[in-house]
């Protein structure tokens, strides 16, 4: 979902699947840049990546295919003992709440950008994707778009449940993002980047521009104190060490619990 452009994430989500290597082979599709989606039958696990611009625009194709992607992922799980697991991180997370209906998609007054503080709800208290993460627990936020008011009704019908909400800011009115989404019990998203890291997190602040643009917006105490979290062990590090894995190791053992009961019936 990058769209050709350089950056960071794909190297950080790489390194978490070598991590895994024993489990898990994969193969990279590059969605926005030449439509290229994968058949849902061919893979059991799917990580649909952040990626620059507006998540209400498209070129009617290759977002015509990734809607139609998501309704085959939904479908499948339906009427298949064998599910299918999708992890949605934030460009993707905002398309799929625009596709279900579940929020609306706004731009942000100003970018969010920076190590920010991601808090769970109560339902995300005790969500698999947070386990061994504190609460609030640190992540890496960049968009200038974000998913607000949630629709309520479409949340019941599908079932679906928010799990994480933006940081607390007292000191202005505006409506809290939402930061994480249960839609089901194999598909879940993320606004924020949990496969950032530390490296890569300093790879982008060391572009002149992103620093410039920071001190502008956020002064030189801001950009200072980014750079401090990113020797804190426990922001995000320990985010960047336990979510994606445990989506992993947990839809692996789905997955193949699902397989083995099927071979017994």
């Amino acid at each position: 979902m990058y769209d050709g452009e350089p950056n960071q994430g794909m190297r950080c989500i790489q390194d978490i699947l070598g991590r895994f290597h024993h489990d898990i082979s994969y193969k990279v599709f590059d969605v926005r840049g030449k439509s290229e989606l994968p058949e849902v039958t061919d893979f059991d696990l799917y990580i649909s990546t952040g990626g620059p611009g507006n998540p209400l625009e498209g070129n009617g194709d290759w977002d015509i295919k990734y809607f139609d992607f998501l309704d085959q992922i939904w479908i499948w799980n339906q009427n298949h003992s064998v599910k299918k697991y999708l992890l949605l991180i934030c460009h993707s997370f905002q398309m799929a709440c625009k596709h279900f209906g579940l929020g609306e998609i706004t731009k942000r007054k100003s970018t969010s950008f920076g190590v920010m503080t991601i808090h769970k709800t109560s339902d995300g208290m005790v969500d698999p994707l947070f386990q061994n993460l504190d609460n609030p627990f640190w992540a890496v936020d960049s968009r200038d778009y974000q998913v607000v008011q949630p629709h309520k009704r479409k949340f019941n019908l599908l079932g679906a449940k928010i799990i994480a909400l933006e940081k607390i800011r007292n000191h202005v009115e505006y409506e809290r993002a939402i930061m994480g989404i249960r839609f089901t019990n194999e598909i879940v998203g993320t606004q924020f980047h949990p496969e950032a890291d530390p490296v890569s997190f300093l790879a982008h602040l060391k572009k002149h521009e992103v620093r410039d643009k920071i001190i502008e917006l956020k002064g030189k105490a801001k950009f200072r104190t980014m750079l401090e979290d990113l020797v804190d062990e426990d922001k995000i590090y320990r985010t960047n060490e336990e979510l994606i894995p445990n989506f992993l190791r947990q839809s692996v053992n789905h997955v193949r619990s699902q397989k083995k009961s099927k071979a017994l019936i």
